[in-house]
């Protein structure tokens, strides 16, 4: 099954899911969402895409907060 952005509240709660698991799939989204951005994006599409990836990064964070705290510095950066 593919995951969307819509899923991350999900795919965070999945107790089945190891952690390693959770993570990889919370950032493939992220990542396919920045792929997706391109030259034609809007300032506004680029602007929901960084919303969206900071709240993955805030539910990494709560899954495990040294890696998900290393996100959220890098992206306030």
């Amino acid at each position: 099954m593919e995951y969307t952005y819509k899923d991350i509240d999900k795919i965070a709660e999945f107790s089945s899911w190891t952690e390693r698991q959770r993570i990889d799939e919370l950032l493939r989204i992220d990542c396919r969402m920045y792929a997706n951005l391109g030259s034609d994006s809007t300032k506004k599409e680029v602007l929901e895409v960084k919303v969206i990836s900071k709240k993955i990064y805030k539910l990494i964070k709560k899954i495990n907060p040294k890696i998900g705290t290393t996100f959220l510095t890098a992206m306030d950066s």
